[in-house]
């Protein structure tokens, strides 16, 4: 069968998403302090954004004072509740003016930059010390152990060797290669190697350069002078049956009474199995809430968390420049498209800002009793339920609760904390997971810990209080808590 090319013609619809509506989906998935971030970069970009200045600065006091008929027109927002973002892509200059209500914008959804040092200028924050200067740099575990090793080495080819052992150390203190290769590596005999490491291990953190949990546990008893005591034997030859938490059988291995095992037990518990936790430099993440829920009288009020968000305005300067004879061409050109582009960013931001409040207010409309009464009332929610109150897809549900945290009364949530299955119960509404879960961790906590509940058990508490679960499912939801089996949770004594 020859092959031959030919044209044809085929018609299909096919959606296309315009840059600026790429932009609008990417702010509504962006959290407080990305949108921060992406809003200064705009900025850096496009001529025609600037900061406005703050509402008691000189400079907008004159602005009222001063009205320029051709730039201060505010009317009422046209079309506010009209959720397309993109129809503003073709607007004129004096479309764009007349679209949108920028200085309501400004004083409902914006706030000035603040910052907690007052340190530096306004006029020259060149002159402020930047923040890092404030913050002490971390040790971490290399550098700790490099730091002794040179006084510890004894010519440059011990510093060399033992470098090299400090290299292949992982982040919790134990050695990741085998001393062969690392002697193979060096050129040297595995035995020096090994003397090497037998002298680091001497070095602070007590346990470090161990080769298994073993050896770590038992350098830290020899520094103790511990190193024949019955907790050595211990974790020397039976760690496994301390896994297991076999009293019983450790007693018989050891051939020791109860308490003599449980003193030694006592005495490996206080040992540290990981070394080079102290020097973890994994900073920890802050949170900053994009949304605030607090309790005024017997309701509850949403306020959008505006803290640091810069107020946004189209330049005034640039403006003037596009309607004067001086802007011809390329130059006027650019400067409608840097217009266009900047007022669709700021309607945008307001678009963001407003659906971020609808969604927040039509989930604790449903999440109501959770305000009130915390975890255990929460209620089974989906990003239908949502989609179809809004009248939104329910990928925009997503976005919008992804990465988007919530200052509640009872505490900081995401925001998709708040959608989750059901959990039937035999008789009445079904419960959240979330909920169920909270109570299987109350009932752990409440066990004996000598005596821990197993899972079926736990079901049949559960099952008692009109919840209908399964054993597999509790089994589930106590692994995502990080709560061990009943065996791992039994204390020995």
């Amino acid at each position: 069968m020859a092959l031959d090319l030919r044209l044809s013609q085929k018609q299909a619809q096919v959606m296309i998403m315009t840059p600026q509506l790429q932009q609008a989906i990417k702010l509504l998935q962006l959290g407080q302090m990305e949108l921060v971030e992406e809003i200064n970069q705009e900025m850096m970009e496009n001529p025609m954004l600037e900061l406005a200045p703050p509402p008691d600065s000189i400079e907008a006091s004159s602005r009222d004072s001063v009205s320029d008929p051709e730039y201060d027109q505010t009317p009422a927002p046209a079309g506010a509740e009209n959720d397309e973002f993109a129809e503003l892509a073709g607007s004129t200059e004096k479309e764009v003016r007349e679209e949108f209500d920028w200085e309501n914008y400004l004083g409902e959804y914006s706030s000035a930059p603040s910052t907690a040092l007052n340190v530096g200028s306004h006029e020259n924050p060149e002159d402020a010390p930047s923040f890092e200067s404030f913050i002490a740099a971390k040790t971490n575990l290399s550098e700790h152990l490099s730091w002794q090793w040179r006084f510890s080495a004894l010519d440059d080819r011990d510093l060399v060797l033992g470098s090299a052992v400090i290299g292949n150390l992982d982040d919790d203190g134990y050695l990741s290669g085998s001393l062969e290769e690392l002697a193979a590596a060096a050129g040297v005999e595995p035995a020096v190697m090994e003397s090497v490491l037998k002298r680091i291990q001497e070095l602070d953190p007590p346990g470090v350069a161990a080769r298994d949990l073993s050896e770590c546990l038992l350098i830290q008893l020899d520094r103790l002078g511990l190193g024949d005591s019955l907790a050595a034997d211990i974790c020397r030859h039976h760690l496994h049956l301390l896994g297991k938490k076999d009293m019983a059988g450790l007693c018989r291995a050891l051939k020791a009474a109860r308490e003599e095992v449980g003193s030694a037990i006592e005495a490996v518990r206080a040992l540290e199995p990981r070394p080079g936790r102290a020097f973890n430099t994994n900073d920890s993440v802050y949170i900053t809430p994009d949304v605030y829920i607090s309790r005024v009288g017997d309701e509850y009020v949403i306020s959008l968390n505006e803290d640091g968000m810069p107020k946004l305005r189209l330049s005034r300067e640039y403006r003037r420049l596009l309607t004067s004879k001086e802007a011809e061409g390329e130059t006027k050109k650019y400067l409608n498209d840097k217009l266009k582009g900047a007022a669709f960013l700021i309607r945008s931001i307001h678009q963001r800002q407003r659906t971020i409040y609808r969604v927040t207010e039509a989930i604790f409309k449903v999440q109501r009793d959770f305000l009130d009464f915390g975890v255990e009332h929460l209620k089974p929610l989906v990003l239908r339920d949502i989609a179809e109150e809004l009248g939104f897809h329910e990928s925009t549900i997503s976005r919008v609760t992804t990465n988007k945290y919530v200052y509640t009364p009872q505490g900081l949530f995401e925001l998709k904390y708040f959608f989750d299955n059901p959990i039937n119960r035999f008789q009445g509404e079904a419960l959240a997971s979330e909920s169920v879960k909270n109570r299987i961790r109350q009932i752990i906590a409440a066990e004996d810990p000598q005596k821990p509940l197993s899972d079926q058990r736990i079901v049949e508490i559960l099952r008692g209080s009109n919840i209908d679960i399964a054993r597999r499912t509790v089994a589930k939801y106590r692994e995502m808590l990080g709560l061990g089996s009943s065996s791992e949770r039994r204390q020995m004594y």
